[in-house]
């Protein structure tokens, strides 16, 4: 019978996976820190500046400015963690609701017939997105910028054609309108405060992409193919799959959030969403989200949303001109970047 005697250097050799991490340290390593510091902040200053910051309805207001960039910050995070971009999210967002209105008014169909249609046709051009990144092997930045551009001349053109103006018709008198809007836009009221019903979707998309990330298969693939598509690929990750299905989780969520467009306003301007995939952008770089890939959270773009609502509203709120938004939204962004950029490096430097 044979042994396996110990190394005989004198050191005591201990496995660094059952190494015992401190609870300052797993704290430091989460990515969302910065923007949950930065979030404490913002609401302490506006707190402080804006006597109506505090006030139930203020809260509401808030909420829903941030849940309406938050469903689609959840998905471009996703995304970001993988390595990739969508610069055609903001524009895809106002395509899903002109799809919905004008397939229902011009077939004179139940407004859930054009929703559904709106569904398949916007997943399709997440789809498009992830294949021709995937076949062509261009960066997703000119992959989407194209798809940007494309999509914002179809929006005006074929608006243009089928209802003679840049807007639609309204559906608010349509079979199955009140439906659609209970689902998509209705409000709440909890506790004394009321709520959009986006909220709830934001709230339910960031817990179920926090699953994804970090109780599922796909998620350990997001955070691989993020990492590095060449050794992902080598150990096993279906790359293309996987960037396709986060290109079509973009598209899911700008169907959603195309659908609360429309049943908010009962029509839609073909203009409207371009500039708002940097503001997404934004929100998940803030919520701690690496321009690199492989890093970053779900709950991160969720609080990096919440910074985005608190600041919009609250600087209405303190009665400054709105002029200066983009300013602090700038200042947020290189603040949080720095601050996420250094916390990294201590927690680097623990190890």
């Amino acid at each position: 019978m044979s042994t396996t005697a110990p190394p005989s250097d004198g050191v005591d050799h201990v496995d660094e996976r059952l190494l015992r991490t401190s609870p300052l340290k797993k704290l430091l390593a989460r990515p969302e820190l910065g923007s949950v510091v930065g979030a404490v902040a913002v609401f302490v200053f506006f707190a402080v500046v804006a006597d109506s910051f505090l006030r139930p309805s203020s809260l509401g207001t808030v909420l829903y400015g941030a849940s309406t960039l938050g469903i689609m910050a959840v998905p471009v995070a996703l995304l970001m963690i993988g390595g990739e971009f969508d610069l055609s999210a903001g524009v895809l967002v106002t395509s899903s609701a002109l799809v919905s209105s004008m397939f229902s008014y011009q077939m004179t169909a139940n407004v859930w017939v054009g929703v559904g249609v709106s569904l398949l046709v916007t997943l399709a051009v997440g789809a498009f997105n992830g294949f021709m990144l995937t076949r062509t092997k261009l960066p997703s930045f000119i992959i989407t910028l194209g798809t940007f551009l494309m999509l914002t001349g179809l929006n005006l053109g074929v608006t243009k054609i089928v209802t003679g103006t840049v807007s639609t018709k309204s559906i608010a008198d349509m079979e199955g309108f009140p439906s659609a809007h209970a689902v998509f836009a209705s409000t709440l009221t909890v506790g004394g405060v009321e709520l959009k019903v986006t909220v709830l979707w934001w709230f339910g998309l960031v817990a179920a992409a926090t699953w994804i990330l970090l109780r599922t298969r796909f998620g350990n693939w997001i955070f691989a193919v993020g990492g590095g598509a060449d050794a992902a690929r080598a150990v096993g990750v279906p790359v293309y799959r996987t960037k396709i299905g986060l290109y079509m989780g973009v598209a899911l969520c700008a169907w959603i959030a195309g659908q609360h467009l429309l049943f908010s306003f009962d029509v839609v301007q073909s203009g409207e969403g371009v500039g708002n995939e940097l503001i997404y952008i934004i929100a998940a770089v803030i919520g701690g989200c690496l321009i690199t890939g492989g890093y970053g959270s779900a709950i991160g773009s969720a609080v990096g949303a919440l910074i985005f609502g608190m600041t919009s509203k609250g600087i209405v709120y303190a009665e400054w001109n709105p002029d200066w938004f983009k300013f602090f939204l700038g200042a947020m962004l290189l603040l949080a970047t720095l601050l996420n950029a250094w916390i990294r490096k201590r927690v680097e430097a623990t190890k």
